[in-house]
């Protein structure tokens, strides 16, 4: 047997990684044994992830190696190893801990290094930059203590640089507890990816969430803050800002420090110079990645990005292995798509129109906080990039289509309400993930070849393995080829929602530690944990912060009320029916009064309270709950109101007391968690002013009795209820309704509302009729003992909290500062109630003739 060859890589990050693992899974032969030299301590981890760090998610989340990789006699891993010279004769690498490894080959993965400015001041204490989880470390740390609550910090925090990585370094700041002010030399926020009017609508999202923007300006110098305390940091237009930490992330280098020691020519901006199969001017010798400069007329020109670094680890593993691949246009795709600080943005193709004559087709929504870009050819015909600010959701789609015929007029492809591309509409050459450089063609083989779902296409072709964009436009592939998709609720379970339903009803589970163990795999996710929450919550399975519980609720279930833009939380109390007494509206008007909330009837008849402190939530609620009020649930996938009108109590036109139907169905079914939100309606006589023909179930009285219809929907597409029954007696409709609700909630999918639900439900509404009110399935005792079991159950949340002292202590801005208030959240006067700052930016003023209601004066 012949001697396996040797390949040092220098460099343990995402690239070099992704060249250790093409490497094994292709050399069947086992003629490359790897040994990997990595100056971090921590192997490879996701640095495309790295602000969920600050979330919750820990390093072991983070790591992208596999425990087999270093079971595998192969691959040698040597952590903490910086790699100081290499003798290119003797063909020898040589640490800084002396050590010295032969090479038949060598692969150069050093990455970059974070830019700082040289600006006076860089490196002073509370200086940092934001690249390693050990620098993420080191700015948790100044952040904890800077609101630490003694006085001493100022609670703040300036970022250099307005990219992708500034940005998400002041999110990081945000989720620390400072209020983060972004500095950005350019004239907008993220200059390479968006154009200027997609950076205007940016930076007004962003600053909309409490992060202050400064573009246009530099940093001058950084001194120590007045006796010795925090930062100062002068910009150039003269303005001084005070900050506890500064983090710059004003871009990156290339670290091409080992190969200038040894000679290898460099490119014009840095990077080590390599040819289209990613080999440098020494034969034996390789680079990848952000250290590598793709030579294009001997400047060179690197690549930040990981899409492109995962092509060229393909590269030289194929290389490397006896292939001939080499470096094409397509591998070197800058297309990015990002979630910052809660907004979508990507960019794609040639983004800035720089193409000789290419036009720009503009969509500007400012109300909805969209801007999305098509740049085409001079004829219209051929897409050639694009830019979206706010909704992303056409990316997946639209990127493949670069340099390709567009398949309808650009505008509609854009607009609100227009052409809806399938994967159909791609071209088998178009890259579907580029990420890894997976064309639908190759995708289509992969069906083709057994590949019948999600899991096995990520398997066989990397897609979707990276970023995840491309997921959606898996499915509709698969779909597009004649397979069945599966309807696994996420790839931790192979069950659907309704599925796992059952099985936590008839197992007993109670937790979704056990579930995940008995019926799926690994930790769970951001689909999976909030719906088993839901489930459990569906099944009266306690209060929603009991034990592990507390940790599977999103944002506003967390806290029990619904988060706005700006950081507060709105307080919904519950208005059964709209009917309110005096002394209620009393109570309320004035907790909204001595917490300073802006108030505001809403469309279910209810008063909604905005701009409640996370701290002051449970003060305002046991002023409402010693009130007799209790929890609303306007924050919850669960029944919110049921509208009424009237009735027979006042309205001469009324035929049936729809108040009291309405009551009693909202105190009913109150707290009912269920897959999406619930709305319903009362009207008592056909004149329809509940509107409850609009609802998931509404009820219009007759002359003998209710009118039940079902599958109603708002918001997007808005849906009428269809008619399910006529004519019923009070103890009927309630009957039927029962059932309804408890049927919807054991089968519909995830986030999806009665509309649809119906609409997906074969036999439709005559199936449905035939299962709840005919039992044709045999379960309507099973949906009658659920729902008893609901009713009897119910116990308000809010109560729950301010009842159990370890519950109230999540409730702080700041979990080592309870009672601090959060800085960055600031009020504005409008028409004598308080309103986030910045609430007007980008809209048109509104003029308003006469009084303001309720307002002296």
């Amino acid at each position: 047997m012949t001697p396996a060859q040797t390949l040092v890589v220098v460099g343990h990050g995402m690239v070099g990684h992704r060249l250790v693992e093409a490497m094994r899974s292709r050399d069947a032969g086992d003629t490359w044994r790897i040994v990997v030299l990595g100056a971090e301590t921590r192997p490879a981890y996701d640095r495309v992830a790295l602000s969920s760090y600050f979330e919750g998610v820990d390093a072991d989340e983070l790591s992208l190696v596999n425990p087999e990789v270093f079971a595998d006699e192969m691959v040698e891993l040597r952590l903490g190893e910086q790699v100081e010279q290499v003798d290119t004769e003797a063909r020898v690498v040589r640490t800084a801990s002396g050590a010295s490894v032969g090479y038949d080959a060598l692969v150069l993965a050093t990455g970059s290094y974070p830019f700082v400015p040289p600006v006076p001041g860089h490196d002073l204490p509370g200086c940092f930059v934001y690249r390693t989880l050990d620098d993420l470390d080191a700015i948790k740390a100044a952040a904890v203590e800077a609101v630490s609550g003694d006085g001493a910090g100022r609670r703040s925090g300036v970022v250099v640089g307005g990219g992708l990585l500034g940005l998400e370094a002041a999110r990081a700041l945000r989720l620390l507890g400072l209020s983060p002010q972004v500095v950005e030399i350019a004239p907008r926020l993220m200059p390479v990816q968006v154009d200027e009017g997609g950076g205007a609508l940016l930076r007004r999202l962003v600053s909309d969430m409490g992060v202050a923007v400064r573009t246009g300006v530099s940093m001058q110098r950084i001194e120590p803050g007045p006796r010795g305390r925090g930062l100062v940091a002068a910009l150039s237009d003269g303005v001084e800002l005070d900050a506890d930490v500064v983090v710059f992330s004003a871009g990156i280098r290339p670290e091409d420090g080992l190969a200038r020691r040894i000679g290898l020519p460099v490119g014009e901006r840095g990077g080590v110079l390599v040819n289209d199969h990613c080999r440098t001017a020494d034969d034996r010798i390789y680079a990848i990645g952000e250290c590598a400069a793709i030579s294009t007329g001997g400047a060179g020109r690197t690549y930040g990005l990981v899409a492109p670094g995962y092509a060229m680890a393909e590269v030289v593993a194929d290389r490397l292995l006896g292939g001939s691949a080499t470096i094409t246009e397509a591998d070197l795709d800058t297309s990015t798509k990002l979630k910052l600080l809660g907004v979508d943005v990507a960019s794609f193709g040639d983004a800035h129109a720089s193409t000789d004559g290419a036009l720009e087709v503009v969509v500007n929504d400012p109300v909805a906080g969209t801007y999305q870009k098509l740049v085409v050819s001079d004829d219209a015909r051929t897409l050639l990039g694009g830019v979206l600010v706010g909704d992303a959701s056409r990316y997946a789609t639209l990127r493949p289509l670069v340099g390709c015929a567009l398949p309808a007029d650009p505008v509609a492809l854009i607009a609100p309400g227009g052409v809806e591309l399938g994967s159909d509409a791609l071209p088998d050459s178009a890259q579907i993930c580029s990420c890894n450089a997976v064309t639908k063609g190759t995708l289509r083989e992969a069906i083709a070849g057994g590949a019948h779902n999600v899991p096995a296409l990520k398997a066989c072709t990397r897609a979707g393995t990276s970023c995840g964009s491309c997921v959606p436009t898996l499915k509709s592939l698969l779909a597009s080829e004649g397979v069945e998709v599966s309807k696994a609720l996420c790839e931790h379970f192979s069950y659907s929602r309704a599925e796992l339903f059952e099985i936590v009803a008839s197992t007993g589970v109670r937790t979704f530690s056990e579930l995940v163990e008995r019926h799926g795999t690994g930790r769970g996710c951001d689909l999976c944990k909030p719906a088993v929450a839901s489930i459990l919550a569906s099944l009266g399975s306690g209060h929603i912060h009991d034990g592990e519980q507390a940790t599977l609720q999103d944002t506003n279930d967390h806290f029990l009320a619904n988060l706005q833009r700006n950081g507060t939380y709105s307080v919904v109390p519950r208005i059964p029916g709209g009917e309110v007494t005096p002394d209620g509206l009393i109570a309320i008007g004035e907790v909204a009064r001595d917490f300073g909330l802006y108030t505001k009837i809403t469309g279910g008849q209810r008063i909604d309270m905005f701009g409640a402190r996370v701290e002051q939530l449970p003060a305002i609620w046991r002023r409402l709950v010693d009130a007799g009020f209790e929890s609303g649930h306007a924050y919850g996938k669960a029944l919110r109101t049921v509208k009424s009108c009237v009735g027979t109590d006042w309205c001469r036109y009324g035929v049936q007391d729809s108040v009291s139907l309405a009551v009693a169905l909202e105190l009913r079914y109150r707290g009912l968690r269920s897959p999406h939100k619930l709305k319903s309606g009362v009207s008592g006589c056909a004149r329809e002013c509940a509107e409850a023909r609009s609802k998931d179930f509404g009820v219009i009285a007759t002359e003998t009795g209710w009118n039940l219809y079902v599958g109603g929907n708002g918001g997007f597409s808005p849906r009428h209820a269809q008619l399910l029954a006529s004519d019923l007696d009070t103890e009927m409709l309630m009957r039927t309704i029962d059932r309804f609700l408890m049927f919807y909630i054991r089968t519909a999918d995830r986030l999806q509302r009665t509309a649809p639900w119906m609409e997906a439900m074969e036999g439709g509404l005559d199936h449905l009729r035939e299962v709840i009110m005919e039992d044709s399935l045999g379960i309507c005792d099973d949906l009658d003992a659920a729902m008893a079991k609901h009713v009897s159950g119910y116990s308000d949340e809010w109560r729950g909290v301010l009842e159990d002292p370890e519950k109230l202590e999540r409730f702080t801005s700041f979990v080592n500062a309870p009672g601090t208030p959060d800085p960055t959240i600031e009020f504005v006067d409008r028409r004598g109630q308080p309103v986030p700052v910045g609430y007007d930016r980008g809209s048109q003023p509104v003029l308003i003739a006469g009084p303001k209601l309720g307002v002296a004066g």
